[in-house]
C-alpha cells in the first residue's frame, strides 16, 4: 500500500476460499504468492477456525453475517420443505451482511464474487454475486458487469477442454474478478471493499494432486491483490478463508449404507433421489440455466425403468468398473438418465438418512412433524440418543474413530433457524474421513476425492487500524470474529446478534441493537427460475 491514499477505501476484505497455512506455506516455497507473503509479513497471520459444517454455502454467509447457522438458517447446498429440496440463494440468509450494516451507516461498498449473495440486496453501492448464482447473474446495479465481457461465475468442466485450456480458463476467471472489482471502486470509490476468489477452492476438487494448477491459480489471485492494492490503495487489508483444505488419508465412509444396514433407510429404485451440488454447479449453473425440471426424457425413462427390475446404475458401474469401462460411460451418459437409474434413500419411508453429506449430519423423520413422519413423536429423543451412541462408538476398518464428536443440534446450533439443520450433526475425526450419502454397496471406501475441507482456515491483516501485536495471547479467532472485526475498522459496532466479537487487532465498539432484518420475498418468477436449479442432477452423491 502507497503512503499517499488514492481512494476512499478504508477497508478491503479479500476472501480465499479454502485457503489455510499448509497450502500458503507451500505456495510460499515455490515463491508462487509475493504480495500475499508480504501481507502476511506486515500483520497478523493465523489461523480462523470455521465452523460446521465447514462449506462455502454456509460458511460464507456465517463469515459476512456473524452469526451461525441457527440463526441465518443455511446449512448446506439446499434448503428444505419436508423432502423437497431446493438451491439456496441470499433469501435463504436471514441476516444482514457487513455492507449491509455499513449501508446503514451511510458506507459505501463494492462487493464481487461473494458465495450466496444472489439476489442481491440493494445498497449504496454494488453487488456482482458469486458461487450459487447462475451465470449471467442478477446485479446491483443491473449494469455492474458493463465494463466487461465474458464474465463467468464457473470455469468450463474439466471434461470439455484440454487440461492447459483448463488452467488458462482458471486464469482468465481470476482475473475477470479483480478487474471487475477495480473498475467498480473506481466507479463508486467505496468505504467498504470485499473481493471473493472461489477458485482457490475449486482448483483442488476438480483437479486433485495437480500441484501447478494450484500455484497458476493462486499465483494469478497474487497478482490481481496486488493490482487491486496498487489502484485501490486501501487503509486496512484483511484475508480471509472460510476452511482449509488438505490431503484425506482416512476413508470414506457411506452413511446411508452404514443407516441402511441398521434398519433405518429404506431404499426405492429409479427415485429422483437427492441431488450432488458437484452436479448442479458443473452441469447446469454453467449454462447459466436456473430453471425447469424438465420431464424425464426417453432414455432416463428406460434407465429407470430398468432400475425398478433390479438393473440399477450401482450394479452396472460395478460390473463396467471390474472391465475398466466405467469411466468412459461416465463421461458419454447423460448424468440425469444415470442418477433415474440409481437404488435411492425413500426418505419417506425411511426413519433416519443423510440427506446431504454437506450438512454434516443426519434428519430423522418425525411424525407431526415431519409429512410422512416414521418415527413416532415421543421416541423421538430414544432414537436419536441411540444412534448418537452407536455414531460414537463407530471405528473405521483400521480400528480409528470415525467421527471425533457427534452431537445433537442444539449443541451445535441456536436462534430461530435451528430446527431446519439435521437433528444428530457429525464431526469426522481430524476431517479425514469423506463423508457421503451414496448408497454403494459397502460402508467404507477409498475417499472419493483426495483432497477436501479441512476445519482450520486463515485470517491476514494489516493496515493503520491493525494491531498485530494485540493478538498475544488472544483466543483462537473465529469465523464468526470477521464480520465484527472488520466493521471495527470503521468504529461501527456489531450487532448484538452476532456470535462473534471484535478481535483486539481492532479498537472496537460495545455491540449494539439493530432492526430485526427484512428478508426481501422471492418473487413468484424468481421462485420458479430457482426450481431449474434442480435439473440434471448428477450420480456422484445421489441418494
Amino acid at each position: 500500500m502507497s503512503s499517499g491514499r488514492s481512494s476512499s477505501l478504508q477497508t478491503v476484505l479479500l476472501g480465499l476460499d479454502a485457503a489455510c497455512l499448509p497450502v500458503l506455506n507451500r505456495l510460499s516455497n515455490a515463491a508462487a504468492i509475493p504480495t500475499i507473503d508480504r501481507l502476511m509479513s506486515e500483520g497478523y497471520v493465523g489461523e480462523l477456525e470455521s465452523q460446521l459444517p465447514p462449506w462455502t454455502p454456509s460458511a460464507w454467509p456465517s463469515l459476512y453475517t456473524g452469526v451461525n447457522p441457527g440463526k441465518h438458517g443455511v446449512f448446506g447446498f439446499l434448503t428444505f420443505d419436508g423432502y423437497d429440496w431446493d438451491v439456496v440463494d441470499r433469501t435463504d440468509v436471514k441476516e444482514y451482511a457487513i455492507w449491509e450494516l455499513l449501508d446503514q451507516h451511510g458506507h459505501e461498498s463494492v462487493v464481487v464474487n461473494v458465495p450466496v449473495t444472489h439476489p442481491p440486496r440493494e445498497v449504496d453501492g454494488a453487488v456482482v454475486p458469486g458461487y450459487v448464482a447462475p451465470e449471467d447473474p442478477e446485479c446491483h446495479p443491473d449494469d455492474a458487469l458493463s465494463s466487461v465481457e465474458d464474465y463467468q461465475i464457473y470455469p468450463p468442466k474439466t471434461s470439455d477442454v484440454s487440461r492447459e485450456a483448463h488452467l488458462d480458463a482458471y486464469e482468465d476467471v481470476v482475473r475477470s474478478r479483480g478487474t471487475v472489482f477495480r473498475n467498480l471502486v473506481a466507479e463508486h470509490d467505496p468505504d467498504f471493499g470485499f473481493l471473493q476468489f472461489q477458485l482457490t477452492d475449486t482448483v483442488f476438487h476438480e483437479r486433485p494432486d495437480d500441484w501447478e494448477a494450484v500455484e497458476r491459480v493462486y499465483s494469478a489471485v497474487d497478482d490481481e491483490i496486488s493490482a487491486v492494492l496498487d489502484a485501490c490503495d486501501p487503509r486496512n487489508v484483511v484475508i480471509v478463508s472460510d476452511h482449509g483444505m488438505g490431503e484425506y488419508d482416512g476413508y470414506e465412509f457411506r452413511v446411508n449404507e452404514y443407516l441402511r444396514e441398521a434398519g433405518y433407510v429404506a431404499t426405492k429404485r429409479g427415485g429422483e433421489g437427492m441431488p450432488s451440488w458437484d452436479s448442479i454447479a458443473r452441469n447446469k449453473l454453467r449454462e447459466g440455466e436456473d430453471g425447469g425440471k424438465p420431464d424425464q426424457q426417453l432414455l432416463e425413462r428406460a434407465v429407470a425403468g430398468a432400475a425398478k427390475v433390479g438393473l440399477t446404475s450401482q450394479r452396472i458401474e460395478r460390473v463396467l468398473s471390474a472391465v475398466g469401462l466405467a469411466d468412459v460411460v461416465a463421461d458419454v451418459m447423460p448424468t440425469d438418465a444415470i442418477r433415474a437409474g440409481t437404488e435411492q434413500v425413500d426418505f419417506e419411508n425411511s426413519a433416519a438418512y443423510m440427506r446431504s453429506r454437506i450438512e454434516l449430519g443426519i434428519k430423522l423423520n418425525v411424525a407431526g412433524r415431519d409429512p410422512n413422519g416414521t418415527v413416532p413423536e415421543d421416541e423421538y429423543e430414544s432414537v436419536r440418543e441411540s444412534l448418537i451412541s452407536s455414531l460414537t462408538e463407530l471405528t473405521t476398518p483400521d480400528g480409528s474413530p470415525v467421527f471425533e464428536a457427534v452431537h445433537p443440534r442444539e449443541a451445535v446450533y441456536e436462534g430461530p433457524y435451528a430446527d431446519q439443520a439435521p437433528d444428530i450433526v457429525v464431526v469426522p475425526d481430524s476431517f479425514d474421513t469423506f463423508l457421503s450419502g451414496a448408497l454403494l454397496g459397502d460402508q467404507f471406501a477409498a475417499p472419493s476425492e483426495p483432497w477436501n475441507h479441512k476445519r482450520m482456515g486463515i485470517m491476514v491483516a494489516t493496515g493503520a487500524d491493525i494491531d498485530p501485536a494485540a493478538m498475544d495471547g488472544a483466543q483462537q479467532p473465529q469465523l464468526f470474529d470477521v464480520a465484527p472485526t472488520v466493521l471495527s475498522t470503521f468504529a461501527v459496532a456489531p450487532s448484538d446478534r452476532m456470535d462473534g466479537r471484535p478481535l483486539p487487532l481492532v479498537e472496537s465498539l460495545d455491540s449494539q441493537s439493530y432492526p430485526e432484518f427484512d428478508a426481501r420475498e422471492i418473487s413468484a418468477d424468481e421462485s420458479d427460475a430457482v426450481e431449474q436449479h434442480l435439473a440434471n442432477l448428477g450420480y456422484l452423491e445421489d441418494v
